[in-house]
């Protein structure tokens, strides 16, 4: 098990980092929020899950210990994979997710995409009395950063200006209509509207 990576930078993309360890690059899948805090060149540091399948080994990449272990505890539960478990990460903090759980709050868990209210009943039932301590968060918050940020960060990240980070974000906000589309999505819309500009 790789519990750990610390090194380089060496790359950033949409949805996964490269960091150089002992001269071996790995790619490491990480949620919107981690990614946007990676800078190229720059050392650093993430808590890992290693999902091993037949044909493949996926590490999954957290910037505090905490998520992980809520990752690894969400994938205890009947029907959730990695995928799930991370954009769960993406939308909500650990203790918004925990609290949730902890209170049946199904709507809370029906916010991130590909949690029906069946699967949020599902995650209740199997998870509440495992979830642990629950802080004073109030379970109807999301990310307490706006998405609007996330995003610009991401960008950032990825080697934009801050002046094309913010353009994106803008042109990207105009498509909303309603409900806002998790932060992957619209980071990945940026991404497409950008490289359509360059």
């Amino acid at each position: 098990m790789i519990a750990s990576v610390a090194g380089v930078v060496a790359a950033v993309g949409a949805d996964a980092a490269v960091v150089e360890v002992g001269g071996v690059g790995l790619s490491v899948h990480c949620a919107p929020g981690t990614l946007s805090s990676l800078r190229v060149g720059q050392p650093a540091r993430l808590a890992t899950t290693l999902i091993v399948r037949e044909d493949s080994l996926t590490l999954f990449g957290f910037a505090e210990d905490d998520e992980k272990q809520l990752f690894e505890l969400l994938m205890t539960a009947t029907g959730v994979g990695p995928r799930l478990a991370q954009a769960a990460l993406a939308v909500h903090t650990p203790d918004v997710l925990r609290a949730a759980i902890a209170h049946g709050d199904t709507g809370v868990l029906t916010r991130v995409p590909g949690i029906g209210k069946k699967g949020a009943e599902r995650l209740v039932l199997e998870l509440r009395d495992k979830i642990g301590p629950v802080s004073a968060v109030p379970a109807q918050g999301g990310r307490p950063t706006a998405w609007t940020e996330q995003v610009r960060q991401g960008l950032i990240g990825l080697g934009w200006s801050a002046a094309q980070a913010e353009q994106a974000v803008s042109a990207v906000a105009e498509t909303i209509d309603g409900t806002v589309p998790p932060v992957p999505d619209l980071l990945r819309q940026a991404i497409r509207m950008l490289g359509k500009s360059r």
